[in-house]
């Protein structure tokens, strides 16, 4: 199952798409697409976020206001981060994440370090996380 959120800070809205579980984070790092974004709280456990371009689109395009949704939304999904203030999220496009064999589920590095980016998250903004959790919709894709 993938949890989809609707980012209306802008117009038209765009998607942000999350897994479940581990589990559901592995099958997302696997299917991603090319002009994903991926999410993750740095150096802790959290929920895999994605944000799909948008057709000739790039990383630099992402609004900061999408960034915000996309990072808190992260740490609420976080069980450690969303107890922590002065957090980073790092995110980078879906094609720079390395899975290996040997990494547990869920876990992935990178191929590129100068291509992942930070954006620091002081504390977790409840109208932010529950804006985007009335958007939430359950969906099976491929079913």
């Amino acid at each position: 199952m993938v949890y989809y959120f609707e980012s209306n800070v802008v117009s038209p809205s765009t998607t942000l798409f999350m897994g479940i579980d581990k589990h559901e984070n592995e099958d997302l790092i696997k299917w991603g697409w090319p002009e994903d974004v991926w999410f993750h709280v740095d150096k802790v456990s959290s929920a895999h976020v994605y944000l799909r371009l948008k057709s000739g689109q790039t990383i630099d395009d992402i609004p900061s206001t999408v960034l915000e949704d996309a990072a808190q939304l992260v740490k609420a999904n976080s069980i450690q981060g969303n107890k922590m203030n002065d957090i980073d999220v790092v995110y980078t496009m879906w094609n720079n994440l390395k899975k290996t064999p040997a990494m547990e589920v869920g876990q992935v590095g990178f191929h590129k370090e100068k291509e992942v980016r930070k954006i620091k998250v002081a504390k977790r903004v409840n109208d932010i996380v529950n804006r985007l959790n009335k958007t939430k919709k359950e969906e099976f894709p491929g079913e």
